[in-house]
């Protein structure tokens, strides 16, 4: 299975990636464009996955891949402890309007 190149280089894709994550962590909602949503789901899957195992090794995996510490801490205290019975499907997308422009399919990316 292919990943999105999104039409970035290999290194901004990285780094919005991060920062959208970071970004979703830590507000619990945002309105992205829905490509951008699909790639986010599986990573924010991976981190909550990573939040919910607790030992140190997660923790410093998701140090190295966040922006923000506070976002960590937020991660494996509240929002693991929200889905410790769950096994998966942290991540709603929900598609919104087009946007005026340039009529790309906006989502809106929510915790559940």
């Amino acid at each position: 299975m292919a990943y999105r190149k999104l039409g970035k280089t290999s290194s901004h894709r990285r780094a919005m990636l991060r920062n959208i994550v970071t970004s979703l962590l830590d507000k619990e909602r945002i309105e992205t464009t829905e490509p951008k949503a699909k790639e986010l789901k599986s990573i924010t899957e991976k981190m909550i996955t990573l939040g919910k195992k607790g030992d140190l090794a997660s923790r410093r995996l998701t140090l190295a891949y966040l922006m923000d510490e506070d976002v960590v801490t937020k991660l494996f205290t509240t929002i693991a402890q929200r889905y410790q019975d769950r096994q998966g499907g942290y991540v709603r997308i929900i598609k919104t309007e087009r946007r005026r422009g340039d009529a790309a399919q906006m989502v809106l990316v929510e915790l559940v």
